[in-house]
């Protein structure tokens, strides 16, 4: 006699998918609300996740690459999201002449980024906004609307004019929008700026 076998779930929870992912609890969950993985409610209010979103967003180099040990808390935690390589390399440079102690991560594009994002929260992000892929346009609407994130400090750096933006539906209130040639000495105000903020939130959380 045929033995009825079970078919394989093609979801899971939060739990299980940061278990299947080897990352946090939390992370997961950002990742959820990005849109990375994809997620719904049950009536009864509990996420559950695509098992094929999970395998996919596995199967991603940066998700291999990235670093589950313990981190510095002291330093800024700064993200640039820039396309250029060369223009990657020349924030890198900059950032590690800053008075501050920096931890320095970088995004190809927009995707990229809110796997990062996910993964450890910056303290400031710093985004081009023409982009292959996805661009920081459509990456800033979707930061904008988890609450999470709201603390975040981010900056635009952009060639584009104002009428190029608009025609892009502009940014999200809040962002910080500076032109390129990328202004270091008005990074370097902003990034010293948040790097009080984060010591006052240490010393208040003592």
């Amino acid at each position: 006699m045929a033995h009825n076998r079970q078919a394989p779930k093609t979801f899971c929870t939060t739990r299980e998918a940061a278990e299947l992912l080897s990352v946090s609890l939390r992370t997961a969950q950002l990742w959820s609300e990005s849109g990375l993985l994809e997620a719904w409610k049950t009536d009864g209010g509990h996420r559950r996740i695509s098992r094929l979103s999970i395998e996919r967003l596995l199967a991603e180099p940066i998700v291999r690459q990235l670093d589950n040990k313990a981190k510095t808390p002291e330093a800024l935690k700064i993200l640039v999201v820039e396309d250029d390589p060369a223009l990657r390399r020349l924030y890198e440079i900059n950032m590690q002449r800053w008075p501050m102690s920096v931890r320095f991560h970088s995004a190809n594009d927009g995707y990229e980024a809110l796997i990062r994002i996910g993964h450890d929260k910056p303290d400031l992000l710093i985004t081009d906004l023409q982009m292959p892929g996805m661009d920081g346009f459509r990456m800033l609407n979707t930061l904008c609307n988890i609450s999470e994130l709201a603390d975040m400090q981010i900056v635009a750096v952009s060639g584009l004019d104002p009428d190029a933006i608009s025609a892009h539906g502009g940014i999200p209130d809040g962002i910080s929008l500076l032109s390129k040639p990328v202004p270091f000495s008005h990074l370097l105000a902003i990034a010293e700026k948040t790097a009080q903020v984060k010591l006052l939130k240490a010393r208040e959380a003592a």
